[in-house]
């Protein structure tokens, strides 16, 4: 059974400069100045919905079927026990024949803001290259919806997905959990949640930059406090929209924040990526470290110079190119039939 640390952390003071971004990065960042803020703050919750929206607006079915290479389908499912139904975004590989692996994706957005169509093209790549279905879970945002409504969301469509699986044309013992930032989180916390109740047995977990850790007091939080994409100061304001007043003490759930889990064992692969350059590198480190330690299995990149969202806002730079090779590399590993 998952159970809470009690302490926090333990991480030493700042002893450096941060890591230099990577050129082609930094670059970026140097444009994007005085339009994308690295620090927002609780009250500014509504703007920075807005600006996600406007910047990275939502793809339509039709960009989303890629030319006919997917069905695109929406669907309300039932929710939590006693909760609203969610809406599953349901797109499957036109040429399949047969029943194909799949993506169970799960959005970021800092606990707060995005939708289940949101920054889907990285994920979309992936399933075309290997001809994956995606299914891509709408869960309601805090802080109108704190813990534990956003993960029990996430949950509930896993376990619709896998108990419906022939349904859709997807083999149920290649079910791949995958998230980006907050939706890395969430899906590590799914994780834990199926492996805790013995649920949908789940082939992997793709963690790619993942929000783990309210206690937000790393050496690499600290470092880069005002700089790069979503610093100390969103963090917080993240956590504090989903945890209120628990944010950081000695009670926060696993399943709120996976790096509180004190039982990393039995859980399936993980894929765990992160830019040297940002927030969440060192406790993502440590969850790999910690997954090792419990005799599990974990994959670990850190890139040289990567801020967070690199591969999103840069997609073009060599960084961004390389981490995608590595990703879709693991895929067809771990989804070997």
């Amino acid at each position: 059974m998952t159970t809470t640390s009690p302490t926090t952390s333990g991480q030493p003071g700042v002893t450096g400069p941060p890591p230099p971004f990577d050129p082609e990065c930094g670059a970026v960042l140097s444009a994007l100045a005085g339009v994308v803020s690295p620090s927002w703050t609780f009250d500014q919750i509504a703007t920075l919905r807005t600006a996600t929206t406007e910047g990275w607006p939502s793809p339509t079915d039709e960009e989303l079927a890629r030319g006919g290479a997917f069905t695109v389908e929406d669907r309300s499912v039932p929710g939590p026990d006693g909760a609203p139904e969610i809406s599953l975004l349901i797109c499957r590989p036109t040429a399949a024949t047969a029943p194909v692996a799949a993506i169970y994706s799960i959005h970021g957005g800092g606990l707060i803001s995005g939708d289940n169509r949101a920054l889907m093209t990285e994920v979309f790549d992936l399933a075309q290259e290997l001809q994956l279905a995606v299914v891509s879970v709408e869960y309601r945002l805090a802080p109108e919806t704190p813990h534990p409504g956003p993960v029990e969301d996430c949950y509930a469509g896993l376990v619709w997905t896998a108990e419906h699986a022939e349904e859709l044309g997807i083999d149920p013992a290649r079910i791949v959990v995958a998230g980006s930032s907050a939706g890395g989180g969430l899906a590590a916390a799914v994780a834990l949640l199926a492996r805790d109740r013995g649920g949908p047995a789940l082939a992997a977990q793709m963690l790619m930059c993942p929000m783990l850790d309210d206690r937000n007091d790393t050496v690499s939080a600290q470092q880069m406090a005002g700089i790069g994409m979503w610093d100390r100061i969103s963090n917080e304001t993240g956590w504090t929209a989903l945890l209120g007043e628990s944010r950081g003490g000695p009670d926060v759930s696993p399943y709120a924040a996976p790096a509180r889990a004190t039982d990393l064992s039995g859980l399936p692969a993980a894929f765990i990526d992160v830019g040297s350059a940002e927030t969440f590198r060192d406790e993502d480190v440590t969850y790999a470290s910690r997954i090792w330690q419990a005799g599990g299995v974990a994959e670990l990149h850190v890139w040289p110079g990567g801020f967070h969202g690199f591969t999103t806002t840069v997609p073009h730079a060599q960084i961004s190119q390389d981490a995608g090779a590595v990703r879709l590399r693991w895929l067809r590993r771990v989804l070997a039939p």
